[in-house]
């Protein structure tokens, strides 16, 4: 699965060639609820182990279109994972201070200590298609994201790849169902017009900086059930190769035998 999920360091992220809708081989749905099941009972264990161990650190980066499902991955990924060694980070528009500083200064603030798995809703990526200086701004990326690693990082970055079609229908239901209300904004609706461009920004932008270091991933997210399994894999395969050890219980001091 995770060929067919990673963009190829120096090759295109072609999201246009790219279904929305793959089901990755996955034979259906309740297949693919049981293979996530599994691994999240895998992600809870190598996050004890990931914390205990307390030398490395996990970053999960979600980023993604309005409604290509960032909120939901985070619930059902780490429904079983100990709050006390995971935290996520939401970016929001940056305030004044954040703007009165280089935009990588909020964003390193907010990684991962060692030991935690760190999961960024929205990611330092959110200004490289909103902005116009975002050409100058990929190499930064990818010199930060270098460092993030040579200090002991995994940085795991996932696209949520949602259809135009798909995208306006849940946007709908921000409007029709009083659960989804509260996430409604107007300014979401912008953002389906101008799918197409945002679209072809992200391709760029993942293009530029998918590396060896920090590859990208392309996540179809237009099933919520295969978008979960896949980011769940994406993570529980990192963290197999890192395998996070318990450390060794310390030898207990001999007795001393009492001065009489």
């Amino acid at each position: 699965m995770l060929d067919a999920l990673m963009v190829t360091p120096g090759t295109s992220a072609d999201l246009r060639g790219r279904d929305p809708r793959d089901m990755l081989g996955v034979p259906g749905k309740d297949e693919g609820k049981a293979r996530l099941a599994a691994l999240t009972d895998e992600l809870s264990s190598f996050q004890d182990r990931l914390y205990a161990e307390g030398k490395r650190s996990v970053l999960l980066v979600l980023q993604g279109l309005d409604a290509s499902g960032k909120d939901g991955t985070i619930r059902h990924v780490f429904t079983g994972v100990n709050p006390q060694g995971c935290h996520v980070t939401s970016f929001k528009a940056p305030t004044p201070n954040e703007l009165a500083h280089d935009f990588l200064w909020r964003v390193h603030a907010e990684c991962p200590a060692r030991g935690m798995i760190g999961i960024f809703n929205r990611s330092h990526y959110e200004d490289v298609v909103t902005v116009e200086v975002w050409l100058r701004r990929p190499g930064r990326i990818v010199e930060f994201e270098r460092l993030l690693v040579e200090e002991g990082t995994t940085v795991l970055k996932c696209f949520l790849h949602v259809s135009a079609e798909e995208q306006r229908k849940r946007l709908e239901e921000r409007i029709s169902d009083p659960t989804k209300g509260w996430k409604y904004n107007p300014d979401d609706e912008e953002t389906n017009r101008r799918y197409d461009e945002f679209t072809a920004a992200y391709d760029d932008a993942i293009s530029a900086t998918s590396t060896e270091h920090a590859p990208w991933y392309l996540i179809p997210a237009d099933r919520n059930w295969l978008r979960n399994l896949a980011v769940a894999h994406v993570l529980v395969e990192a963290l197999r190769r890192l395998d996070p050890r318990f450390p060794e219980i310390p030898a207990r001091d001999s007795p001393q035998s009492a001065d009489l």
